[in-house]
């Protein structure tokens, strides 16, 4: 990713000890630029709207706002900021609530370093990426039938019609669901990276979604892939 260089990142956590671990794992990449840190959601709110970061860590149990609040007040004045959820358990109430907040990926904070810095490079891409533990617990709970409230929450309103996609978007759309950024699927399919694009871009109108995180739950939810 050639505009990684550009990176700002905070880092919103209320553990002293994880949040110098985060740190010190993000200052081993060369191409950051700014590593900002707040210990509650207030703080982190206040350093988004002045700073504008690219990628937001994001824990849940902050003091004060707590993460899922601190992400919707986030993403209600810039929704082009990543947020990245950190948490150290995999709770189903959680995540649904997170994804309905705007959050664009979900890590379990056991992450490796190496992992967390990939998850940062492909959501700042425009991919979707949930903890493999966590993509079996939305697997499990859209195949139950539990979705509904989060998905009013999380996509708009949905269209009778049945949502045509060509063969070639579906290809996108399944590549999407499986975390994939532009780049990645423009090399996957021997496409222009401007081609990737464009198809991203269609099926989001199609699907009546703002972003990628929307179109995966969507197309898991509806059966479409």
């Amino acid at each position: 990713m050639n505009k990684l260089c550009e990176l700002g990142i905070l880092i919103i956590e209320d553990h002293t000890l994880t949040r110098f671990g985060l740190k010190t794992a993000l200052e081993s990449m060369d191409q950051v630029k700014l590593i900002l840190e707040a210990e509650d959601g207030e703080t982190g709110i206040e350093l988004a709207k002045e700073h504008n970061p690219d990628v937001v860590l994001m824990d849940l149990g902050l003091p004060g706002i707590n993460g899922i609040e601190a992400t919707k007040s986030i993403k209600k004045f810039d929704n082009k900021i990543k947020i990245i959820v950190l948490t150290s358990h995999n709770n189903e109430d959680e995540v649904w609530a997170a994804l309905g907040a705007g959050a664009n990926a979900y890590c379990l904070k056991d992450i490796e370093p190496d992992r967390l810095i990939h998850v940062i490079e492909s959501v700042y891409d425009g991919a979707a990426w949930f903890d493999p533990a966590i993509a079996e617990t939305i697997l499990k709970t859209l195949s139950n039938g539990k979705s509904a409230k989060v998905m009013d929450e999380s996509c708009p309103e949905e269209s009778e019609e049945k949502i045509q996609l060509t063969d070639r978007e579906m290809d996108v759309l399944r590549l999407i669901v499986d975390g994939y950024s532009n780049a990645e699927i423009s090399e996957k399919l021997c496409v222009s990276i401007h081609t990737a694009k464009a198809h991203v871009c269609n099926i989001l109108q199609k699907l009546s979604v703002d972003d990628r995180t929307q179109a995966a739950i969507k197309a898991l939810k509806d059966g479409i892939v």
